[in-house]
């Protein structure tokens, strides 16, 4: 059972601003990667009525103790009032794959 690292979900509300948060989270090395899903349709009920809007999903590998800091990166360049930023423990995985996380996120 692996206990070290984490998926983040993210949604954004357009290319560009997903792509800044990705690029920052790899240049800070809080992500080793950053996979951006383009127009993701997404139905949410937000102060008091149901919307619906197209966005961009960040599926954002990396390691459990640096989640604090990734939040408040991603948090500090988000447009959104209430950004989703969830994380999701992952419960196994290529070693390998795992390895490289740890070699690519640096640990403060």
């Amino acid at each position: 059972m692996n206990k070290s690292h984490c998926l983040v979900l993210c949604t954004c509300p357009e290319d560009g601003t997903a792509e800044r948060i990705a690029e920052a989270l790899v240049d800070g090395r809080l992500a080793a990667c950053v996979n951006i899903v383009k127009d993701l349709t997404s139905v949410y009920r937000w102060q008091g009525r149901r919307e619906s809007a197209t966005e961009c999903l960040l599926l954002i590998k990396t390691r459990r103790e640096r989640y604090p800091e990734l939040e408040s990166a991603i948090a500090g360049m988000h447009p959104y009032e209430v950004p989703e930023i969830i994380a999701l423990p992952l419960a196994a995985g290529l070693a390998a794959y795992l390895g490289w996380i740890d070699a690519q996120v640096s640990v403060s």
